[in-house]
């Protein structure tokens, strides 16, 4: 049930323009979970004010709402995105030392532009997909942080991911430099990313 609204609290409007109350910091999770049981086991993503936003990131205000799930279109690239990140952690799980620079979601599918001494080969591409179900049956969570650009550099530069740092220079300055960690493994990205990587299997 809403509450009255205050400073403690955020209102969110729906896309029928029903308004609900929220306590400050509520998720997108939180409120897929207050419209309907059905919706929560569904989301995949929220729309905030027409930004795409993980389902665990918390609301800092008002705000119109939209709960994406696999009915919407957005939901194959959504998939395709962490898809894409999954592609990165078998690789560098499988071959260290291999340096990620980006990772989108393209019209037919998604890619990652590596870097590494030694070309990939046909023989390589079994045995990045067998490690890429075994992360996504891993079931690993997902969580976003916010570093100071300075510092996000320097961690870059220090494990030797350097054209992560020059990504991270060219953000523009009124922009978030988020992190999104998926278990122990850890990429600069805009995202949004699901709550884990299970939630990829369709």
């Amino acid at each position: 049930m809403s509450a009255p609204h205050s400073a403690s609290s955020v209102s969110v409007t729906l896309p029928d323009g029903k308004s609900m109350t929220f306590a400050h910091g509520a998720t997108g999770a939180d409120i897929a979970a207050a419209i309907g049981p059905g919706l929560a086991k569904a989301a995949l993503a929220v729309e905030v004010n027409g930004q795409e936003w993980d389902l665990f990131r918390p609301l800092d205000g008002d705000a119109r709402v939209r709960i994406l799930t696999r009915k919407d279109p957005e939901a194959l690239e959504l998939i395709r995105h962490d898809a894409a990140h999954v592609l990165a952690m078998a690789v560098q799980e499988l071959y260290p030392g291999t340096q990620v620079t980006i990772g989108p979601a393209i019209e037919d599918g998604f890619y990652y532009d590596f870097a590494r001494d030694i070309p990939f080969t046909p023989d390589d591409l079994p045995k990045i997909e067998a490690k890429m179900h075994e992360i996504v049956d891993a079931d690993l969570p997902t969580r976003r942080e916010v570093w100071p650009r300075d510092a996000a550099i320097a961690h870059f530069e220090n494990i030797g991911e350097r054209y992560k740092a020059e990504l991270i220079r060219a953000i523009p300055a009124d922009e978030d430099v988020s992190i999104y960690f998926h278990g122990g493994w850890h990429d600069l990205c805009r995202g949004p990313h699901f709550v884990c990587y299970g939630m990829i299997v369709v």
